[in-house]
């Protein structure tokens, strides 16, 4: 002990050999392989739940912008569907006709837009496709008002129905 047994041996000292750092790094190639699709399909699943919430908020508050001109809350004319012009009115809010100051009634906070949307240029309201009271179900087409709205992607989603059909 006295003569230095303490001190370390430079040839009894041993570290990593080349082998053992490429086995080490193809199991987390692997491991990251493995984990890739997995946050793939959460992403797919986390945007889809997004477009459900998105579409059912703007479908109830063009519902109950119908009920308001049922209810005789929100003025209409004689040749207008009764439902709102355009999307952005759910926001803006309209006139409350029963009210003597003309208070706006609001339907949404904020309108959602649609996740499956790639083009960051668009409006909020531009991302949706937007079907008419007088559009067919089959073939929605735009026009003077908002009687429902889809995604404008024709991916399939994860159930195997394209989005726009949601």
């Amino acid at each position: 002990m006295a003569n230095g047994s303490l001190t370390a041996n430079p040839s009894s000292s041993r570290g990593f050999t080349l082998v053992e750092l490429m086995i080490v790094m193809a199991v987390m190639a692997v491991l990251a392989s493995a984990a890739m699709p997995l946050y793939e399909l959460t992403s797919q699943r986390d945007k889809e739940k997004e477009l459900r919430t998105g579409l059912r908020q703007i479908r109830e508050a063009i519902d109950a912008y119908k009920r308001g001109v049922n209810d005789g809350r929100i003025a209409r004319n004689a040749d207008e569907s009764g439902y709102p012009r355009k999307l952005e009115d759910l926001v803006a809010g309209v006139p409350d006709a029963k009210d003597p100051e003309k208070r706006k009634i609001y339907f949404l906070r904020r309108l959602p837009r649609d996740p499956m949307t790639t083009d960051s240029g668009l409006t909020d309201a531009g991302t949706w496709g937007k079907r008419a009271y007088g559009s067919p179900p089959d073939s929605p087409q735009e026009g003077d008002d908002v009687f429902d709205v889809y995604s404008r992607s024709q991916q399939a989603g994860l159930n195997g129905i394209s989005y726009d059909a949601w």
